[in-house]
């Protein structure tokens, strides 16, 4: 790990990827001197003053990092610190910048660009699209030292979700267990029962139209405790991936991808499924997912029975057709 730009701006308002960037550079900071300094601090809570003090090398010039958090909210002073401090950083000092590349004021919009023009290394931090994140999943097992291939990435992003902490833990996890090489196999077995638990397999069973398959999903969620609301988030989320799908019609998933923002994989699974699909039955599917989510956030005096029923009413209407 080489010793990091003194200036580093990390543009973008995904939470993990910001957090994950920061660290990256004190842990490359410490390599050198495992005793540099942490500062953070926020932009809305600091003064001139206080940031060029921040800013200000020690007597010895030890090394010491300094996180600058929402600098989209500067105003012009503190944007001027900023700037000036860039154009002649102090030695020892590594300055981090994280900014949505949004702000109301003009100073903290032209922040970035500003930035840019001083030297800054740029790390991008911005919010994954659905159709990214099986490159996001990739790039993961690479950066822990792994290989994978799509089946793999596509059964990881069905077990565990579209959190990104979370799939960068597996991702990391699962090399660390294999041994390097991330197939489908070992993904199912290290992660079997993470699709039942958040709900996915309900839903999955339930536009299907299995319906000893869904009740059974749907009992194994409530004795493991998994929110109510989740499982309800995951009706609607099969039912309205189906009905996008259906309402484009056959073509190919890769292209479907691009133009609904899905992941190939998603597409794909959901083209086999609009085929059992009348577009009444789709409009009733949505009319119950959109009832139970209600339902479940205090309409409904039975979560349970709501959810049985909601479960119910979907596999009856994926098979009406016409």
């Amino acid at each position: 790990m080489s010793a990091p730009h003194p200036l580093q701006l990390l543009l973008g308002d995904e939470e993990f990827l910001v957090e994950r960037a920061a660290r990256d550079v004190l842990e490359a900071v410490r390599k050198a001197d495992p005793q540099a300094e942490l500062r953070r601090a926020a932009v809305s809570e600091l003064t001139p003053a206080e940031l060029v003090e921040l800013l200000s090398p020690s007597l010895f010039a030890e090394p010491r990092v300094v996180v600058l958090a929402g600098a989209q909210d500067a105003g012009a002073d503190i944007a001027a610190a900023v700037l000036s401090h860039a154009v002649a950083p102090g030695d020892g000092i590594v300055l981090v910048v994280q900014h949505t590349g949004g702000g109301r004021a003009k100073a903290a919009k032209e922040l970035p660009g500003a930035l840019k023009k001083a030297g800054a290394e740029v790390v991008e931090c911005g919010k994954i699209k659905p159709a990214d994140r099986e490159g996001f999943v990739r790039a993961e097992v690479r950066r822990a030292g792994g290989k994978t291939d799509a089946p793999a990435v596509a059964a990881l992003l069905e077990s565990v979700g579209s959190d990104l902490r979370e799939l960068s833990a597996a991702a990391s996890q699962l090399v660390a267990d294999t041994g390097g090489t991330v197939d489908e196999q070992a993904v199912r077995r290290y992660h079997r029962g993470r699709a039942e638990v958040t709900g996915f397999a309900v839903a999955e069973k339930a536009v299907g139209g299995d319906r000893a398959g869904a009740m059974e999903a749907l009992r194994w969620a409530m004795q493991t405790g998994v929110p109510h609301v989740l499982v309800a988030d995951a009706l609607a989320d099969a039912v309205r991936t189906v009905a996008r799908v259906a309402a484009v019609g056959r073509s190919d998933p890769f292209k479907l991808a691009s133009e609904l923002g899905m992941p190939p994989w998603k597409v794909k699974k959901a083209l086999g499924q609009a085929r059992n699909w009348s577009p009444e039955g789709l409009t009733v599917a949505m009319q119950v997912a959109a009832t139970v989510n209600a339902d479940v956030k205090g309409a409904a005096a039975d979560f349970d029975y709501a959810l049985e029923r909601a479960v119910l009413s979907i596999v009856r209407a994926s098979g009406r057709r016409h």
